[in-house]
């Protein structure tokens, strides 16, 4: 007989979802995310099996084990010695905030990069300390690397990281995270347009979701966008639709994701760029980091204290 209990949340909020409250009682918020993770992919030179094969433009290819694929490697390169710079001027000429998904290798491999988020004051969240697959990993590596992470990361910046987008998670990552005591927030999750709560060993902890579908990673997949037009026309639908039923009381939160070495190629970020005049150019939009929707969350909603 199949049983219908699960230890998944598949309803949510529901009919009827809370009203965030963003300030300045803005109808929608919006959060950029640019994912730098230039430096600390797969590589044979790391001592890894095999060399990256994932999010580049050379769409489809296979993992080289034992050997290094100078291609992938080189268009990696780009991202930050190109593509993080005109992402960069992008959203500084326009003052708009950002979350960056920092894998803490290559923040640390690039210490005018970091240098320029700081002074852009964009909030520095982990992306981990590699960007690896953390199924494959034992419980006690993934906890060694999630400690690795944090103190490479607060070397590399200054500051330790408040949140954390793993990316590739594993069945103990939520847990290794809360166990880790720091963090104020996870975005490894997919599943709603506005923050809420879990239940932790140490009490409700924080999700603050994120996207794969407004995200440039679809340049670098075969079902996906092959043009500048596609990324901007499915990012305005997007935001169009979340500001309609902001007007209408039902107001959540459009996280689009970045990376450098995909949309900071010139002919995607002419489309980039569009889209932020065209965020820029309405009224009552909250353009904040992670962090402050973190915030705004714990005061706004705080978790329900079970009586």
């Amino acid at each position: 007989m199949i049983s219908i209990d699960t230890p998944r949340d598949l309803v949510g909020y529901g009919r009827t979802p809370p009203d965030p409250r963003w300030p300045g009682g803005a109808r929608i918020a919006v959060q950029f995310v640019v994912n730098y993770e230039e430096g600390g992919e797969s590589s044979i030179l790391e001592g890894d099996a095999a060399s990256e094969s994932l999010l580049s433009e050379i769409v489809g290819a296979q993992a080289w084990p034992g050997q290094r694929n100078l291609n992938i490697e080189s268009l990696y390169e780009y991202g930050s010695r190109v593509g993080f710079w005109r992402l960069w001027r992008l959203f500084t000429e326009r003052g708009m905030p950002v979350t960056v998904y920092g894998v803490a290798l290559a923040l640390a491999r690039n210490p005018e990069a970091v240098a320029a988020m700081k002074e852009a004051d964009w909030e520095i969240a982990s992306h981990g300390l590699r960007w690896l697959e953390y199924k494959d990993f034992s419980e006690e590596d993934e906890r060694r690397h999630i400690a690795e992470c944090v103190r490479l990361h607060t070397e590399a910046t200054g500051e330790r990281p408040l949140g954390i987008y793993q990316g590739k998670p594993s069945d103990n990552t939520l847990k290794l995270v809360i166990e880790e005591g720091g963090f104020v927030y996870s975005a490894d999750s997919y599943a709603d347009e506005l923050p809420y709560w879990v239940e932790g060993p140490q009490g409700p902890f924080l999700i603050v979701p994120y996207t794969l579908d407004a995200n440039d990673m679809r340049f670098a997949t075969p079902q996906g966008f092959n043009s500048g037009d596609q990324f901007f026309a499915y990012l305005k639908d997007s935001f169009d639709t979340l500001y309609a039923e902001g007007e209408a009381g039902q107001a959540k939160m459009l996280s689009v994701g970045l990376h450098c070495r995909l949309v900071g190629r010139p002919g995607r970020a002419a489309a980039l760029g569009r889209f932020l005049d065209y965020v820029a150019s309405h009224e009552k939009v909250w353009i904040a980091r992670r962090i402050d929707i973190a915030r705004h969350w714990q005061v706004t909603h705080p978790p329900k204290v079970a009586v």
